[in-house]
């Protein structure tokens, strides 16, 4: 892996992949998708929803043991839940449960009331499962720094066993071994061993000297440094995550005007950025719902590139170069603002291409790469940038509410443009109670056509997740997912050696 773990705790984990990697099989959830994207039961037993479509209540398994020994029960999972819903704890899933009451029947029965029908609410319980006893004791600031992060005790397929640092302090390896109390199938794999690199190039050379056997995240330029390619496997995973660049139109009176955000729409070519940033691994984004998903509309308007339609529509709008710095103006305004995005070479690279496109057209644009955790807490959550490039990722039970309602434009929500407008509003409300999958779809539908129209954010492209393994790891069974992560929720089913057994 490249980069270092901080949280292996599924309620701080999703700012982080390794993180949120670590934790897929250390902690186990209510529910969880198999290996064809599909829900299953995971601690549950059964579940039953109820006739108004507003009460869940869900029969956990018995027995199942923490890797500590105790056994795991409601408290555990009621517990968990409050933490989320306490905004003293800044979690990014606390959106999904925001008036939603818990109530424990028994020590193996609990029930979800929701105030409202809510479609896509079996989506929302694939969040890892905390033991009560260990950190109910913790206020915040105890809770961030516990050592339980980076020794985490789950119940989950493997356990932790040990880390080592190297000499500056940095954790170089963590050990998980196989939980031999596992509820489900017992892992075939009896010891993992994830390594930590400051660079792509040094996970690359380990993988090439046989130090390694996968490698968490390849980026496409790298593909060609790969010796002995016929005897790796690289996953391809199409998951459904879109890049855009969302624009903040209350912090740059340029970007306000529609007709600047169509030019800039028109001067960016997304072919060009998949072929040469993407090397061919990634798709054209058109709208906030991705072809895979339940209402993707294939019919939306597409901005095409085209660099001579945008200058003619900034020209008709009265956006000139009058005084040739080569920056269009209109009435002592000029088309410059910052693009900020976090420093991931990939955007990095998306965002200077961009910036030389925006240029030919006479729009100038700084940009600021930032490093992930100060990009979300000192410029996305306090909504402070002009424009950022930036990523979202939905189910494939989608629900955008998050994304464009405009009751998520403050920082606890995820509305990056602070969107706001009344009909889309209506349709994301009603889609959510909605029942009737094709009828959710034509709500989907619609409230794309209406982004679309209205121009946000400029969509980019999805690109494919590259999973780079040794074929000496076998049973690998990779579909559907939604997240990185989920590559492992069949980690189980992983082997390594096979042996002839003779009936």
């Amino acid at each position: 892996m490249v980069g270092q773990p901080r949280f292996i705790n599924p309620i701080l984990s999703q700012s982080n992949d390794i993180d949120s990697d670590l934790s897929s099989i250390i902690y186990s959830s209510l529910l969880k998708l198999n290996t064809k994207g599909d829900l299953v039961n995971d601690l549950v037993e059964n579940y039953e929803i109820g006739e108004d479509k507003l009460s869940y209540t869900f029969y956990i398994k018995r027995g199942v043991k923490w890797h500590s020994g105790k056994e795991l029960t409601v408290a555990d999972i009621i517990f968990t839940i409050q933490t989320i819903q306490n905004p003293d704890y800044n979690s990014v899933l606390r959106s999904n449960w925001t008036g939603i009451r818990t109530e424990k029947i028994d020590d193996y029965t609990v029930k979800f009331i929701l105030k409202n029908a809510y479609s896509p609410f079996l989506n929302n319980l694939t969040f890892g499962i905390l033991p009560e006893y260990l950190w109910k004791t913790k206020d915040i600031n105890s809770f961030l720094l516990a050592d339980y992060n980076l020794r985490p005790i789950g119940t989950g397929p493997y356990k932790f066993s040990q880390f080592a640092k190297d000499t500056e302090g940095k954790i170089s390896s963590i050990e998980f071994i196989r939980n031999n109390e596992y509820y489900a199938q017992k892992p075939y794999i009896e010891k993992l061993v994830f390594k930590f690199f400051q660079k792509e190039e040094y996970a690359i050379s380990a993988f090439n000297r046989k130090e390694i056997k996968g490698i968490n995240y390849l980026s496409p330029k790298s593909k060609e440094k790969i010796a002995n390619f016929e005897n790796s496997n690289l996953y391809k995973l199409k998951i459904p995550r879109y890049f855009a660049i969302f624009f903040n139109q209350t912090k740059n009176k340029a970007l306000s005007d529609k007709k600047v955000r169509l030019a800039l729409s028109h001067a960016i070519d997304k072919n060009r950025l998949i072929e040469e940033i993407l090397k061919g691994e990634g798709n054209s984004s058109e709208s906030p719902i991705p072809p895979q998903l339940l209402g993707h509309n294939p019919n939306v308007k597409v901005y095409d590139y085209a660099q001579e339609h945008a200058n003619n529509t900034l020209e008709a709008a009265g956006w000139i170069n009058s005084d040739s710095d080569g920056i269009r103006a209109k009435e002592d305004v000029k088309i410059e603002f910052t693009l900020i995005t976090h420093d991931q070479p990939e955007l990095v690279e998306t965002a200077k291409m961009i910036q030389q496109m925006w240029k030919e057209i006479g729009v100038n644009i700084e940009i600021e790469n930032i490093q992930t955790n100060k990009l979300r807490n000192d410029y996305i959550k306090p909504r402070e940038y002009e424009a950022v490039l930036f990523a979202q990722i939905l189910n494939y039970d989608p629900d955008p509410f998050a994304f464009w309602h405009s009751s998520q434009k403050k920082e606890t929500g995820l509305n990056l443009s602070l969107y706001d407008n009344s009909e889309i509003d209506k349709l994301l409300e009603e889609a959510r109670y909605e029942t009737d999958r094709e009828v959710r779809a034509e709500k989907y539908k619609k409230f794309q056509e209406l982004i679309i129209e209205d121009i946000p954010a400029i969509f980019l492209y999805s690109p494919h997740y590259l999973y780079l393994q040794n074929k000496s790891v076998r049973g690998v069974e990779l579909e559907n997912i939604i997240i990185p992560s989920n590559r492992f929720n069949a980690i189980e089913n992983w082997h390594m050696n096979t042996k002839r057994v003779w009936k």
